[in-house]
């Protein structure tokens, strides 16, 4: 029982280091971490467009939810 506790804790630790790509040095990268959806930032219609606007403060949204 021992034996299988430290090997579930052992491919934990695995699996874990794999997907935050501290196994790169190995070759070994998820599919995720080396694409980053480059066709969404060329699908993209007029990205400067964008304005943020700062939110209502605090006082002003709690009065309002009365």
């Amino acid at each position: 029982m021992r034996i299988l506790l430290l090997a579930l804790l052992l491919a934990n630790g695995l699996y874990f280091a794999w997907s935050q790509g501290a196994l790169a040095v190995f070759g070994l990268l998820p599919s995720s971490y080396t694409e980053r959806e480059p066709q969404r930032l060329s699908q993209q219609v007029r990205p400067g467009a964008l304005q943020i606007k700062p939110g209502a403060s605090s006082s002003a949204s709690s009065q309002s939810a009365r």
